[in-house]
């Protein structure tokens, strides 16, 4: 209460058992399905670690050495298929081997109106190549050195 007008602030009004009956006490529905891509070796360990965290709605994949996408440990996946109902996409990569993998994800999540996301990890990123793959087909492209900001950018985006 302030002692200069004797009212309740705005946030004592908010907090009061009155405006109780407007709160939403349910969790926010994840608004996201997202496929990870790990391009490479480095990058699919990465994924591998992400993948034991706890998420709602993420698949986590690992392109092969001839650019087929793969379940992290599992059969190949048509990339039509991998990423069907997917709503962003989030491409790993740490060296420039997935160059091409990397175009033909960018391609495909364009034509189909899918958010990519590009993070390259290292210290001198070796991945220019696939830096300049993505780069005309994803709206976030992050270049980092500390693995932990693919998990804050998974988390940003609700997955």
């Amino acid at each position: 209460m302030s002692l200069a007008t004797g009212r309740q602030s705005e946030s004592a009004r908010a907090a009061s058992a009155a405006e109780a009956r407007y709160r939403i006490d349910v969790p926010i529905a994840p608004a996201r399905a997202a496929r990870v891509v790990a391009l490479d070796d480095r990058a699919a360990q990465v994924a591998a670690r992400l993948a034991a965290h706890r998420w709602a709605h993420a698949e986590f994949l690992r392109a092969d050495a001839v650019g087929e996408l793969r379940e992290l440990g599992g059969g190949p996946l048509p990339l039509t298929a991998a990423l069907i109902g997917a709503d962003v996409v989030v491409v790993l990569a740490t060296e420039d081997g997935g160059r091409d993998t990397a175009e033909r994800i960018g391609r495909h999540c364009f034509r189909y109106g899918i958010t990519t996301a590009g993070v390259v990890l290292g210290q001198g990123f070796e991945a220019d190549d696939a830096v300049a793959a993505l780069r005309p087909y994803a709206r976030v492209l992050l270049l980092s050195a500390d693995e932990s900001d693919v998990f804050e950018l998974l988390t940003a985006l609700r997955v």
